[in-house]
């Protein structure tokens, strides 16, 4: 009978689950408080803040990794996935929360309308996905990735509006931890290189802590379990530009999501129906929902993660369940949140460097396979996307003369781009074939998060 079971509904014993759904859980952890960690630099909110947003982000994204492998109902695709905070949207969520009409409450409003998007564009992905070809993913993921690395340089600078920005010894300790990085993820195999951003915070952590610029007090009343509660930064506050702006972040994100789910399909050799993408995607939209009504931010399957089930070779879906819980159980653990929100933001920024640079790495990878030698149309596309897509990061009062309506749209990198590209490509190509964008997207899914 059990000859019968395909891995990945195979049930391991609880020691075996705990150890290997520990493993996934260190390899997605930079990466899942960074986001709550960079947001919170930039919009220089307290430690205390800080300390609920990761313990949320925990917490959410372990329930989201729950419902995603485990399935419940009509949503989880049941593969061995892991759901953490996508970087796609910190750009944007940056530029609302720095709103001073919007503030958290405005990315938590915007979160959740985007979160019903995904919902009611999941069953419709397979057909939305024909405009949305290589040439316009590649080149909005490149524009995310260049757009977050300003991010990542005013991290290791010593982070927003510090009077000794710049300091030496801060952007020598940021230059420590790219290098710890990069020569982990050179020199290690195996788990050690998975982990090579983690340790590589871990490495500039103690380096900090020696040279004096780790504060930790406060540590000791912080208490050892608290309860996150819905709407704890107050009512969301729902803004049509921001909604439309991070709804159209929740559109790459499935796509993206969609990348992951070709990707580990190949990988556990279960190749998914339309109706297990849906559930997926679905689960996409559910977590957003999830994250804009605990105080944290919209979920997506992480690569990462994709990666070690290839390379563990354990494909049982009930491991990535077993992780997710453990991220439950971390996210009440104050103290353990308080240490990660004193990480200074120039470890943080050595990290972002490799982490943000993968984002646009990635794009670039995509757009490998778009055929520029005989449609001349599509360089026309990057050309026009990506210059329309940097004018913000260029300069952020371009558009200062335009209705205030519109401003987080048009200072938004990401939506300029992708609405380019896809207007774009569909006046000079048209729509391309499913089975096209689907074996491109499958060869494209990487790092990314």
């Amino acid at each position: 009978m059990n000859d019968t079971i395909h891995p990945v509904d195979e049930k391991l014993p609880l020691s075996r689950l705990s150890i290997l759904g520990l493993q996934h859980l260190l390899a997605m952890y930079a990466g899942a408080v960074t986001v709550p960690l960079v947001l919170a630099g930039a919009l220089g909110l307290s430690k205390e803040a800080t300390v609920a947003l990761i313990n949320a982000d925990l917490i959410a994204g372990g329930l989201v990794s729950i419902v995603q492998s485990l399935g419940l109902g009509i949503f989880g695709i049941r593969y061995p996935m892991m759901m953490g905070v996508t970087f796609v949207a910190i750009g944007p969520m940056i530029a609302i929360g720095m709103n001073p009409s919007l503030g958290l409450q405005g990315i938590f409003g915007s979160v959740i309308v985007a979160g019903i998007v995904g919902l009611l564009v999941a069953p419709l992905m397979a057909r939305l996905l024909r405009f949305f070809p290589p040439v316009v993913t590649g080149s909005v993921i490149l524009v995310i990735g260049v757009s977050l690395m300003s991010v990542g340089i005013h991290y290791s600078g010593g982070g927003y509006g510090i009077p000794d920005f710049g300091r030496p010894a801060y952007i020598g300790i940021a230059a420590f931890v790219l290098v710890a990085i990069v020569a982990i993820s050179r020199y290690a195999s195996g788990f050690v290189a998975n982990i090579s951003v983690l340790l590589g915070i871990v490495l500039g952590f103690g380096l900090s802590a020696a040279a004096g610029f780790v504060k930790l007090d406060g540590l000791a009343s912080a208490p050892w379990f608290a309860m996150i509660r819905p709407f704890q930064f107050g009512w969301p506050r729902f803004d049509l530009v921001a909604c439309v702006s991070m709804s159209l972040v929740m559109l790459v994100t499935l796509i993206e999501s969609m990348g992951g789910i070709f990707a580990l399909a190949d990988i556990i050799d279960k190749k998914p129906t339309r109706a297990d993408i849906v559930l997926g995607l679905r689960t996409d939209g559910l977590g957003a929902i999830v994250g804009g009504i605990f105080n944290t931010f919209p979920y997506t399957s992480y690569s990462q993660n994709i990666g070690l089930v290839h390379v563990s070779g354990v494909r049982s879906r009930y491991v990535c369940v077993a992780a997710g819980v453990l991220m439950i159980l971390l996210g009440f653990v104050p103290k353990v949140a308080f240490i990660v929100a004193s990480i200074p933001h120039f470890v943080l920024g050595g990290a972002a460097f490799v982490m943000f640079g993968m984002v646009a790495a990635n794009g670039v990878r995509i757009l490998q396979s778009v055929d520029f030698r005989s449609n001349r149309h599509n360089l026309m596309i990057v050309a026009v996307s990506l210059g329309v897509g940097m004018i913000p990061m260029v300069d952020d009062k371009y558009f200062a003369m335009f209705p205030a309506d519109i401003g987080t749209l048009l200072n938004s990198s990401i939506a300029l781009c992708a609405v380019s590209a896809i207007v774009l490509n569909y006046f000079a190509n048209g729509a391309e074939p499913l089975a096209a964008v689907e074996t491109t997207l499958k060869e494209g899914a990487n790092t990314s998060h």
